[in-house]
This record gives structure tokens, C-alpha cells and sequence, in this order.
């Protein structure tokens, strides 16, 4: 067997330098399991090392369509042999599926937008009118398995959404799940995403979304106008500011931080990033947990802690802790 290292499981290569960057500078042995192809070996033990999960829920769009499956069987071989995984099989299930976001949110007391779930895409327009009633009023729809904002869309009446349901312009969700969520309205132009790392609060993020879209995976560009509520991003060109910043009145003892922290510690979710809007109305709704973060480069350079050398520090600790004198025969 080889010397334990730190593997990183995923399926896109352009996520992975920041990382490995992160991880050289703490002196942490690392590598990559890309699962875009491959095999294992059922009957073989796994090599020694610490294994973290990033498979993300948009890998479908990246020509992956398989992946998700391939991390299942990877991650089920991992657990069943004892090695120590960091965003397992539990884990996974969550980052691809928001109504298991929403639920587990709403089981634990947050604040989430009403919501409906739709099976299918025949019901999907009578489904809208018994959202709302029957009114004209704006409400938006987004893709169960999400990221880079997929299917996220605002529609202002039954009628607009009839045609696009119609349309060529469509689009289906990779796993039949359309949600229809009331649309909310921030009371100051940006949402705020909170990450965590080993469970402990890192920073918490300031999205602008003043233009109306949103940037919450720097790794994609996704524009979606006038969206409030939803994974969806714009990326400023040179010649513009960055809409992120550090929003330094949000530190690790804020009361919803410190929710948020008993939330993921009770899920065995250590390492995510967890989005909330304060409204019009006075509520902070909590709509979105991302367990394979990216991180915002205009952030790491002016955040009191760099997301990415927190990680390589926890999953660095992880490993000395199960291996340390292998590490240092």
C-alpha cells in the first residue's frame, strides 16, 4: 500500500488547483480521484489515507452524466472497508437533492421559502396554479439537483409560465424534479453564504445581486435576471468590482451561525457552505447547503481565514490523527 495521503474525489479537474495549492502550503499529501471513468476493485482494500467527497450536483451539465452513480459505489466500497470519509454517502444524498435540504432545514427550526415539489412535467402547470392559488403573482422554479442555477427562473403570471412550459426553451431536470418556490425579496440587495469547515465557521460571504443575478460558484458563470432565491451567479468581467465581500459583522458567534453550526454538526456535514436572504419583510430565510464549496477569489484575499487552507488543515489533522506513524516512518 501506498503512504496515506488525503484523496479528493470529484469530476471536474478545473476545481481542483486553488486545492492542491492549499494543500502543498499546509504540507499535506494529496490526490486526486476523478470520476468521470474508471474502475475498482471490489475485493481490494482501499489504499490508507483520509478520502473527502466533493462530487457536486451539477456534474450532469459538465457531460458527467454518470458520476453521481460512480461516487455512490466508490463511497459505499470506502465505508464498508472503514476508511474515514469526509462527505460520505449521507452527504452526497443531500448535495443532490434540495427537497432533503429543505426538509432537514425545516425539521430543525429554520426559516425556508414555501416550497412544492412537482414529479414530472405533465401536472407542472396545474401544479403552479395550486401554488399560488390560482393569482398572478411572481414565484420562481428551480432544479431539484441544482448548482450553477439550474432551472432557477422567475415567472410573473400562470400564462408566462404555461408558454415556457410549452417551449422549446424547457428545461428538464435531470431527475424529474421541478420545485416551485415563493419568490422573496431581500431587503438590501445581496444574500450571505456561511462556510464552515471541520464544522467550525470560516467566514461568512456578501453576494451583491444588485444587477439581479447572483455569484455563488465562482468555478461557473450562470446568469439568471431578477432571481433572488437560488444557486445562480453572474462573474464580473476585469473591468468590474467583485460582487463578493467579507461580511465582518457575521462572525462565528452570530445566533444564526451558531444554529447553522449545530445543524451540520448534527447531519455529519463538516465541510459546506450555507446560503441565507434577510427580507423585505423581516424574515432570514435559509434556501440552499452546498457541500463541495468553491471559493471566491476577491474573498480569500481579504477573509482573516483562506477556505481552502482551512480545509487542507482539517483533512490534514484527520490524517495525522489515524496515521501519524505511518507519516513519519
Amino acid at each position: 500500500m501506498s503512504t496515506p495521503r488525503v484523496y479528493v474525489i470529484h469530476e471536474n479537474p478545473e476545481w481542483f488547483p486553488p486545492l492542491a495549492a492549499a494543500f502543498e502550503a499546509e504540507g499535506v499529501p494529496v490526490q486526486e480521484i476523478l470520476l468521470t471513468e474508471g474502475q475498482i476493485d471490489l475485493g481490494a482494500e482501499p489504499e490508507p489515507g483520509v478520502y473527502w467527497s466533493r462530487m457536486s450536483a451539477s456534474s450532469h451539465t459538465r457531460g458527467h452524466e454518470h458520476s453521481k452513480e460512480y461516487t455512490r459505489a466508490v463511497l459505499g466500497w470506502l465505508e464498508r472497508a472503514g476508511r474515514q470519509v469526509v462527505g460520505g454517502s449521507h452527504v452526497l444524498e443531500l448535495e443532490v437533492s434540495k427537497v432533503a435540504q429543505h426538509g432537514l432545514l425545516q425539521n430543525a427550526g429554520f426559516d425556508v421559502p414555501r416550497t412544492t415539489a412537482v414529479f414530472g412535467a405533465t401536472t407542472l402547470k396545474q401544479a403552479a396554479r395550486d401554488f399560488t392559488n390560482g393569482q398572478d403573482v411572481p414565484f420562481i422554479t428551480k432544479h431539484n439537483q441544482g448548482g450553477k442555477g439550474l432551472g432557477v427562473r422567475r415567472f410573473d403570471s400562470l400564462a408566462e409560465f404555461d408558454a415556457y412550459v410549452d417551449s422549446p426553451e424547457f428545461e428538464a431536470p435531470v431527475d424529474g424534479i421541478t420545485l416551485l418556490q415563493e419568490f422573496l425579496t431581500a431587503r438590501e440587495p445581496f444574500i450571505t453564504r456561511v462556510e464552515f469547515v471541520g464544522g467550525e465557521f470560516v467566514y461568512a460571504v456578501r453576494v451583491d445581486t444588485s444587477a439581479g443575478s447572483f455569484e455563488l460558484c465562482p468555478a461557473d458563470a450562470c446568469e439568471v435576471p431578477q432571481v433572488i432565491a437560488g444557486a445562480v451567479c453572474d462573474v464580473p468581467g476585469a473591468d468590474q468590482p467583485s460582487a463578493f465581500s467579507v461580511r465582518t459583522e457575521i462572525t462565528g458567534e452570530h445566533p444564526l451561525v451558531q444554529q447553522l453550526r449545530t445543524f451540520l454538526a448534527d447531519q455529519r456535514v463538516t465541510i459546506a457552505g450555507v446560503e441565507f436572504m434577510e427580507t423585505t419583510d423581516g424574515r432570514t430565510v435559509v434556501y440552499d447547503i452546498n457541500t463541495n464549496t468553491n471559493y471566491n477569489p476577491a474573498v480569500e484575499e481579504s477573509a482573516p481565514a483562506s477556505g481552502p487552507r482551512s480545509i487542507a488543515r482539517y483533512l490534514g489533522g484527520l490524517l495525522e490523527t489515524q496515521y501519524a506513524a505511518q507519516l513519519t516512518a
